[in-house]
């Protein structure tokens, strides 16, 4: 992914207002972000963590979407789940259920898509292999290359995108 500006950030965004826009916070890491290593940029909103954000770059520029964080639940070291976005298994607490106000008129009345994602956003390290999953064992490793998952996990947040814009 190519280095994004804030002024790119903030305008790139599609479900939420220009005043939310203006608003949220960037990553605290922001002048130190490995854009050569990321497909996309995900963070937690440092000043509302029940608010994360993504930003896809496109052919037509990038896309932001706002999400929703549910607030912390139990969650359980024993059991697994996996992002629905780059398919890293992590143990439960690892994957969390994100919810994005569809774009436009729908949106605004109250309509969401949801899908999960490893909680701290950072699918393009663990499929680059710079980040393991916590409590990770018995895991067999993919046997298709790192650029395969890489497309793989581009077009799964382009696929989510499209539900949030309303073209799929």
């Amino acid at each position: 992914m190519e280095a994004l500006t804030e002024k790119q950030i903030r305008g790139s965004f599609v479900n939420c207002t220009k005043g939310e826009a203006t608003r949220l916070k960037l990553p605290a890491d922001f002048g130190q972000l490995p854009w050569g290593d990321l497909d996309f940029l995900g963070w937690t909103d440092p000043g509302a963590p029940l608010r994360a954000h993504v930003v896809l770059p496109r052919a037509d520029g990038p896309v932001g979407i706002t999400l929703r964080v549910p607030s912390a639940g139990r969650t359980s070291a024993i059991k697994s789940s996996m992002c629905h976005v780059c398919l890293t298994p992590h143990a439960s607490s690892g994957v969390t259920l994100f919810a994005a106000p569809l774009a436009g008129a729908a949106g605004r009345g109250g309509n969401t898509v949801g899908t999960y994602l490893c909680s701290d956003l950072a699918c393009s390290l663990y499929i680059r292999g710079k980040r393991q999953p916590k409590l990770r064992t018995g895991v067999d490793a993919e046997t298709i290359t790192e650029q395969e998952r890489i497309d793989r996990t581009v077009a799964n947040l382009t696929a989510f995108a499209e539900k949030v814009l309303g073209t799929r």
